[in-house]
């Protein structure tokens, strides 16, 4: 018998794919869903960025290998768009790795830094590749409850303090996804001031810096003095430029980490289409507006989103930021958990979403919304919402009197 791989051995099994499962058998029953579940953006890419891409794949020489580590016109954009967005001046020879998307070039980032039994300091919930990367490269995760940055960066002490081996690195994710928060830049000096004390690398990833919805842009971890001695940053053009397909993201910061993320990348692909790359250069380096207007449609759903869903009895929280709400489960369902709540609510209201145990065990009590749905569908789910909470109150109510009779 053939044993079980080893790195599958180390994966969970996938606990969002209990949900995606219901999801795909009760549309193949033709029922509607709105599906809230997944972070995937439902708008077009901007006009500009598809016409460069279709001008550049017309040249015959396009269909050759590209560059592992992205263009020089690519690397050269992103190099600008950090000089414009937060004042940092990153060389784009030696500062500037151009990834698969921001997921890949976390994971391979995790397989250059990483050696078998190292210990990584982890926020938990997460998005998942924060951990499994360096899971799957033979690290070992310390989870730190993270339901605020507050209470994360407190945390990492006490965690270096009963970690053995000590940590080597540390991750930060604002605006985070799932919970949407975000920090300013005071939390990063004092992240950075505590990496350096414990001697951590830093990885920050910022895929949601331009989705926010106040007049005070997330900062970014390499606008700290000194920062760029232990830190790198990974970001994307994913939700940006509603890009998420075309997979454009970007490693920028420490010269000797974005070194051995390039050398890996060597080994492994040829980088993205080369008329991809080109039209994301186009996408940084041109007009901005399709940005601007992106940010606002998010904001005008998270403003419908959560005006409904009160008023459908289900009060959420207004995230500050990202593409999602982080949404505590309503009070009758909060003993079952996320997962069956999740589960009872893609059956009973045809509404979809992320159960929160998913992003790790400190995620338990929430669920994630995804706000990829238009305002219509939105108000929609909003009133399956209200009348799957009005008959769980009458089904709660009723088992309260069998139970007292």
């Amino acid at each position: 018998m053939i044993p079980e791989f080893h790195r599958i051995r180390r994966l969970p099994p996938y606990v969002f794919e209990e949900v995606n499962r219901l999801k795909a058998q009760l549309r193949a029953c033709g029922k509607d869903i709105i599906d809230f579940g997944m972070g995937n953006p439902d708008m077009p890419t901007p006009a500009h960025i598809v016409e460069k891409l279709i001008e550049t794949a017309r040249d015959p020489k396009s269909g050759r290998y590209s560059a592992s580590k992205g263009i020089p016109g690519l690397r050269r954009a992103m190099a600008g768009y950090y000089g414009r967005r937060f004042g940092v001046k990153l060389d784009p020879d030696t500062e500037v790795v151009a990834t698969l998307g921001s997921k890949e070039g976390f994971a391979n980032l995790a397989q250059a830094l990483t050696a078998p039994g190292d210990v990584i300091i982890c926020p938990n919930p997460a998005y998942p590749i924060h951990a499994y990367g360096f899971i799957m490269a033979g690290g070992v995760i310390r989870h730190v409850p993270a339901l605020s940055p507050e209470e994360y960066l407190a945390g990492v002490s006490r965690a270096v303090r009963h970690s053995a081996p000590p940590p080597s690195v540390l991750i930060l994710s604002y605006p985070s996804n799932p919970t949407a928060q975000w920090v300013d830049l005071d939390f990063y000096r004092d992240a950075i001031a505590l990496a350096r004390r414990h001697d951590l690398l830093v990885l920050s990833d910022i895929a949601y810096s331009e989705i926010y919805f106040d007049d005070n842009p997330p900062p970014s971890v390499l606008q700290v003095e000194g920062a760029r001695e232990i830190a790198v940053e990974v970001n994307s053009l994913s939700k940006t430029y509603a890009m998420a397909g075309w997979r454009v993201g970007m490693v920028v910061g420490n010269a000797r980490m974005c070194a051995a993320l390039a050398r890996v990348k060597s080994y492994l692909d040829y980088g993205a289409f080369t008329p991809i790359q080109v039209a994301a250069a186009a996408a940084l380096n041109g007009p901005q507006e399709c940005v601007d207007q992106i940010r606002s449609i998010y904001k005008s759903r998270r403003d419908v989103l959560v005006s409904a869903m009160a008023r459908a009895g289900w009060p959420i929280p207004t995230p500050p930021a990202s593409m999602f709400a982080w949404a505590p489960l309503p009070e009758a369902h909060r003993q079952g958990g996320s997962m069956l709540f999740a589960k009872r609510l893609i059956e009973e209201a045809g509404v979809a979403v992320a159960p929160g145990v998913g992003f790790g065990e400190y995620g338990e009590g929430f669920v994630r919304i995804g706000l990829v749905e238009n305002e219509h569908r939105i108000r929609q789910a909003a009133r399956n919402v209200k009348r799957f909470l009005e008959g769980s109150s009458v089904a709660s109510d009723v088992g309260e009197a069998v139970d007292a009779a």
